[in-house]
């Protein structure tokens, strides 16, 4: 994939109609800006979430379903996450992009099985590592096969049920593979609002806007139609109705940016 990477979609997949409402809207603008590679995403189950009574998603089957369909009636690349070795054969007959999320960025087993599918493999960066740590899973997944690769800084720890972004990390880990940056995970608060994890919506652009200009091969983004009702990640979603503004903030700035990425100063 060698256009600029627009991961976006909901964050569970909730049922039929959401994920289908986000994919017309993507596909929409699919069409309307050619230069970007869209992608949407969706969990079939949320496997890490912080209460056992919180929704997981449709499961499986159901999942792969949406995806698929999604896939075909929408001309969308599509990508889900896994959490077990046995999930990787299924989910790579579907999705275009595997991704394996930030808890389980070390599980050998699991990134092995996920080179050895074929399929290109998006990385979560762990909250708990260095950027210059994930040479390491490279290293892993490249041993195993994989051909395309990509690192997602999602924050770091910092202090309890708060996250923060060292931006140095992005052209850290750019050394290794190529990089997205996740623009809604990064604001999160995990499980920072009493079982379940709250964040701050309002710094989504603000630290858009610092990726864009540091440098990044993708962007992530979770969508949903109305965030205050999604049955995950409710405070940090962007609203389906501010997306397309978020997609022409980066057509408009990235040609710009772009032309300094590797201008080297001192």
């Amino acid at each position: 994939m060698g256009k600029f990477l627009i991961i976006a979609g909901p964050c569970a997949l909730e049922n039929e109609e959401i994920p289908l409402e986000v994919a017309e809207k993507i596909s929409e603008l699919q069409r309307e800006f050619p230069q970007f590679e869209f992608v949407f995403k969706g969990s079939f189950d949320k496997a890490n979430r912080t209460s056992v009574h919180s929704f997981r998603g449709v499961g499986l089957e159901k999942g792969l379903e949406i995806l698929n369909t999604i896939k075909e009636k929408y001309n969308l690349k599509t990508t889900t996450d896994v959490h077990e070795t046995w999930q990787v054969e299924p989910v790579a007959e579907v999705v275009d992009i595997v991704q394996i999320p930030a808890f389980l960025c070390r599980q050998t087993d699991l990134l092995l099985a996920v080179a050895k599918s074929g399929k290109a493999v998006n990385v979560k960066k762990g909250q708990f590592l260095a950027p210059w740590d994930t040479k390491y899973i490279v290293e892993k997944l490249t041993y195993g096969g994989a051909k395309e690769i990509y690192l997602t800084e999602r924050g770091t720890t910092f202090g309890y049920n708060n996250l923060v972004v060292d931006f140095r990390s992005l052209p850290i880990m750019g050394e290794y593979a190529k990089v997205i940056y996740d623009a809604t995970h990064s604001v999160q608060m995990p499980g920072g609002a009493g079982g379940h994890s709250g964040g701050m919506r309002e710094f989504i652009f603000p630290l858009l806007r610092a990726a864009i200009a540091v440098g990044v091969d993708g962007v992530f983004m979770e969508v949903h139609p109305n965030p205050p009702e999604a049955k995950s990640d409710s405070a940090t979603q962007v609203y389906l109705k501010d997306f397309p503004f978020l997609v022409e903030f980066i057509a408009e700035t990235l040609p710009v940016m772009k032309r300094y990425w590797n201008t080297k100063i001192g």
